[in-house]
Order: structure tokens, then C-alpha cells, then sequence
């Protein structure tokens, strides 16, 4: 099965789960730990592991089958499965239906109270709606913000049995994720600013050009360090652990900006791939530290 199973994988990229797991995860510690607190359950767990991976993968998949005509038309992006014949479209077709039929079950196997179930299609609609916006909006970035958001708005709500997604915990930290996803979008976008152009496609870049692009993105990584150091005034476990890992995410969110110039895209991929995984994987490693020191 691995030789049928690996090309899927790369096609979506399984690794970069880890941009959306960690929050999720974060959110889910938080809920756990809230007032009151609520008991652990194995099921919660593996629920959201569940749930995160066959919703991500439902979305990729679909972004490659949407974008598949467009991505043989780009030269950065010829080399993909689907424009480069290594997969066909039946079969990602098939693996799409199957990871969101997959993510529904979840929440209807995982969590006795109706509320993730209920949310289940919408949620997913949303996300495979990110495919197209940048057919026809500028906003495009943060609609995949917006996506990875609902996670751990998500796991709060799924944990708590109620829909609190005006909780202040939950809204300040997918607030925060919004905005860090929504500024390293624009960043990658700014490889494909001539072909966005040519296409007439609605991208930061292809509005702004690359440096305001960078400066857009520069705002929004502004943005994601204000709520995430907002976030212990609302949840009060936090302390000077989390705000210091905050401060050193800070640095890491400039370190990014450094790593990319208007005249020099060449690092991209490095800032891209490497400074956020690190981000994602941090902000979950000093959340866990500081709950479990305090």
C-alpha cells in the first residue's frame, strides 16, 4: 500500500500538518484546563488528531484539484502530481471524498454532544471554499487564516460540549493564528506575483506588489504577537513562560521578515517551511510548559 499511499501524502503534504495540529492541541490543553475544568478524555485526543488530519487533507486535496489547470500553467508549480500525470484525477477525487467523509465521522464517533457533528459540513465547505477565492477576492489569505482558526476554536468547543467560540481564550489564540497564517501566505504568494498578475488572480502581491506584500504581512505578524500576549489577560493560567515564548516567537516572526526582501525571494521556502513549523510547534511547547510548571 505505500507506494499508493506515498504519493497522496506528498501531494498534500502531510508533514506541514504541523502548522494547524499544534494549536489545535493548545486549545484543547486550555479547555481541559479552563474554568472549571473539564476531565481529560482519550477520546478528545484522538478526536482532534482524527478530525485535523482528514480535514486538512480533504482541503489540500481539493486546493490541487481546483488549482490543477492553473498549476500546469505555472512554472513553479509544473511539477505537481496532477499537472505532471503522477497522479490522476479520479484517484485524489476519490481520496478527497474519502478524508471528509472522514472528518464528519469524526466528530459523530469521537464527542457525545452534537455541536462538532452540526459543525462538521459547514466547517468543511468553508474550508474547500478557500480553493477558489483567489478567483475573486483579495481577502484570499485570510480565508486560509480563517480555516486554520476554526481549529482551535474547534477543539474548545468540541472539548467544552458547548458553543462558547465567543470565549475570549479560544477567539485571541485562533485570532493570533489567523494573522500569523494570513502573513506567511502573502510571503508565498510573492512567488507567483507575475503569474497572479497574468492570471488576473486576487493576491496581495498581485495588488500591492512584493514590498507591500511584505509590509501587509509585516501588519499581520504585528497583529498575531498583540493577541497571543492579550491571551493571559483573559486566561489567566498563563505566565511569564508563555510571555516570554511569546516574545521569542516575536523574534522568530522578524527573523522570517529578515529572511525575505522585495528583491531577494530566493529564501522563501526556508522562512516559509522551517521559521513557521518552529512557530506552530512553540507556541504549543511554552503553552504546555507554563500550565504545567504553574
Amino acid at each position: 500500500m505505500l507506494p499508493r499511499i506515498r504519493p497522496l501524502l506528498e501531494m498534500i503534504r502531510f508533514s506541514h500538518t504541523l502548522f494547524a495540529l499544534p494549536p489545535a492541541l493548545l486549545a484543547a490543553v486550555m479547555a481541559w484546563s479552563g474554568d472549571p475544568p473539564v476531565r481529560f478524555r482519550w477520546q478528545d485526543l484522538a478526536g482532534i488528531l482524527v478530525c485535523m488530519v482528514a480535514a486538512r487533507s480533504a482541503a489540500m486535496a481539493f486546493n490541487r484539484l481546483a488549482d490543477r489547470r492553473l498549476d500546469a500553467a505555472n512554472p513553479r508549480t509544473q511539477g505537481r502530481h496532477l499537472p505532471a500525470g503522477t497522479l490522476g484525477v479520479g484517484r485524489v477525487a476519490v481520496f478527497t471524498v474519502v478524508c471528509a467523509l472522514g472528518f464528519v465521522a469524526g466528530t459523530l464517533l469521537f464527542w457525545p454532544n452534537w455541536v462538532p457533528l452540526a459543525a462538521s459540513v459547514p466547517v468543511l465547505l468553508f474550508l474547500l471554499g478557500y480553493s477558489y477565492t483567489k478567483r475573486f477576492t483579495l481577502l484570499t489569505h485570510f480565508w486560509l487564516g480563517a480555516g486554520l482558526m476554526l481549529a482551535p476554536l474547534g477543539a474548545w468547543v468540541a472539548i467544552r460540549g458547548s458553543i462558547e467560540v465567543f470565549a475570549w481564550p479560544p477567539v485571541l489564540l485562533g485570532g493570533g493564528i489567523m494573522l500569523w497564517v494570513a502573513g506567511f501566505d502573502m510571503i508565498y504568494a510573492c512567488q507567483d506575483v507575475d503569474f497572479d498578475v497574468k492570471k488576473r488572480l486576487r493576491s496581495v502581491p498581485a495588488r500591492l506588489g512584493v514590498a507591500g506584500a511584505l509590509r501587509a504581512a509585516a501588519v499581520c505578524h504585528l497583529g498575531t504577537v498583540v493577541l497571543l500576549l492579550t491571551l493571559p489577560l483573559v486566561y489567566e493560567k498563563f505566565g511569564w513562560i508563555y510571555v516570554t515564548g511569546v516574545t521569542a516567537i516575536a523574534v522568530l516572526l522578524a527573523y522570517e521578515h529578515w529572511l525575505v526582501r522585495p528583491d531577494d525571494l530566493s529564501r522563501v521556502e526556508r522562512a516559509f517551511f522551517q521559521v513557521n513549523a518552529v512557530v506552530s510547534i512553540g507556541l504549543l511547547g511554552i503553552g504546555l510548559l507554563d500550565l504545567l510548571v504553574t
